[in-house]
Order: C-alpha cells, then structure tokens, then sequence
C-alpha cells in the first residue's frame, strides 16, 4: 500500500490485544494477516486478564524478537504496556495504544486482576495514544490524561465505538497511516 513506506520496510512488530484477543475481523488479526512476519502476543486466559500473567506472556513474546519492536496494542493490551514499560528495560521501538480502558468506569470488565491502577510514568519509547469519542470504555478526556502521563501523542478520531471489530473499520486504514507516521518519528 502506498504511503505506508515505514510500515512495509520490514518493520518488527508485535500485536498486544486486549481481552478476547481481537477475534478475525478485528484490525489487529487484519493487520497481522498483512503482515505475516508479525507475530502476536498469546496468554493462557483471554477472558480473565491477570496482569502479572499477562505480563509474562508479553515478556515471552518479545523474547521471541531479535529487534526492538512496535507494539500494536488495543484496550486491555495498552494497560499492559505500561505495566510492563515500569518493570522492563528491553529495548522498544515504538507503542501504538488503541482505545485504552478506564478501569474507574462503568464498562471496565471485572474480571480483570492487577489493572486497577494504571501507571501514570513517562513510557521510556515514543507512544501515540487513539481515542473514540463514543468508547463506551473509556472516554476521550481519560485517553487524553493517559497519554499526558505516559508522554504520548494523543489523537482523537471520532466516533467509532471501541476501535474494535463492532466499529466495522475493516483493516483501518486510517488507523495504519496514524501507525506509519508514529514509525517515522520514531
């Protein structure tokens, strides 16, 4: 695809989804059909997020990796992100954190264990942070605190419900530009 020239020089990626791992229409599972040297994060329990689990199971995924990667996170797998940015020092490239859930809200699923305090520390990569402004999961002005904290990029990009698969966005190729232009600059 033309214009997305950081994207298709090779660029190490890993997918980070949330709970439920982002199902075969999800952008996500999209993107790494695109792109079959990305590989995805895998845990035990999609359905029950344990953090300290799940932040094993993003530790042996990027064991996997030779080079510092993206990371393509969604929802819960931004929280993830930066729980594990405050605990490790392997090297990454970027972080691409889509739709990043308030666990204080009504929607935050509880079933989750661990994610109830979000850090709030710079990440030590370059970050953009996505927000809809009709996420029934977590609101623009939250995303926007989150990104503040966390020394991302912050950008809003309407009304499309939780980015996910029910957003009927496809491969979300607005998504995948926003993406390359975090690449270039990082």
């Amino acid at each position: 695809m033309q214009g997305h020239d950081a994207i298709d020089d090779g660029v190490a990626a890993l997918i980070v989804p949330g709970i439920g791992n982002s199902g075969p229409d999800h952008w996500q599972s999209l993107w790494e059909q695109r792109h079959p040297r990305w590989q995805r994060v895998e845990q035990r329990d999609w359905d029950r997020p344990v953090c300290e689990e799940w932040l094993r199971g993003l530790d042996a995924a990027l064991a996997r990796l030779s080079v510092p990667p993206v990371l393509v996170a969604h929802s819960m797998g931004c929280l993830l992100v930066v729980h594990w940015a405050q605990r490790s020092k392997v090297p990454v490239r970027a972080a691409f954190l889509v739709a990043p859930p308030d666990p204080e809200g009504p929607a935050f699923p509880p079933v989750t264990q661990g994610f109830e305090t979000v850090p709030t520390d710079s990440l030590p990569f370059p970050s953009l942070v996505v927000a809809s402004s009709d996420d029934p999961f977590g609101s623009v002005a939250y995303a926007k605190r989150c990104a503040e904290n966390w020394g991302s990029t912050f950008v809003a990009v309407g009304a499309v419900g939780h980015i996910n698969a029910e957003s009927d966005l496809g491969d979300w190729p607005a998504g995948l530009a926003l993406l390359d232009g975090l690449l270039k600059s990082s």
